[in-house]
């Protein structure tokens, strides 16, 4: 099929792989950060101002939500809204990491199935103009190239647009837990008035 679907396929074939590559990497990242339960006890924790426990116990998780509560306090005699605003930039850009190539290889895989049309219907009617209609099968096989390529380029497409629209929703969520978890954690602190 990649021979058939001539030059075009190779460019086709890296950007699935790509695609492939961005989404199992994804998958991974956001099944290793799922757990929100810790990071909703440790705030309970600091809302009765046990700051040092509730540290402790967001230390060694991996979430996002979980990493910015925690810079908070560490920093909350300085300044944990700072601190907290640095660790929520970070891990924004940890969770949309990659995201940009996928959306390349959205809009650049229907584009270069496209090519391959052109460049399919190019030859048939190359063929065409030089023999007539004396080798039906060499037009045919131009026009061939070009629905493979297209269909290729279509179907990396639309399997790439689920899983970047998913993952771009994931961390639109994640971003909207972390700031509700650092408005939480300031109030605590606010409260409690940690010098």
């Amino acid at each position: 099929m990649l021979a058939k679907g001539g030059l075009v396929m190779v460019p086709l074939l890296v950007c699935s792989v790509l695609s492939l590559t961005v989404i199992i990497e994804r998958a991974a990242y956001w099944w290793n950060r799922r757990d929100s339960a810790p990071v909703e006890r440790a705030l309970r924790m600091a809302e009765h101002a046990k700051f040092d426990e509730a540290a402790e116990l967001l230390g060694s998780l991996r979430g996002p939500a979980a990493r910015v509560v925690a810079a908070g306090l560490q920093h909350r005699g300085a300044a944990p809204t700072k601190a907290m605003e640095m660790a929520a930039q970070e891990e924004m850009g940890q969770m949309r990491r990659y995201l940009p190539l996928l959306d390349t290889v959205i809009t650049l895989s229907p584009l270069l199935g496209l090519l391959g049309t052109v460049t399919g219907m190019i030859a048939a009617f190359g063929v065409l103009s030089s023999s007539g209609l004396n080798q039906p099968t060499a037009i045919t096989g131009g026009v061939a190239e070009a629905l493979i390529a297209t269909a290729a380029g279509l179907g990396i497409a639309i399997v790439t647009l689920v899983p970047y629209n998913y993952f771009s929703s994931k961390a639109d969520r994640a971003g909207e837990a972390m700031e509700e978890c650092a408005t939480r954690l300031e109030l605590a602190l606010t409260e409690h008035e940690i010098p």
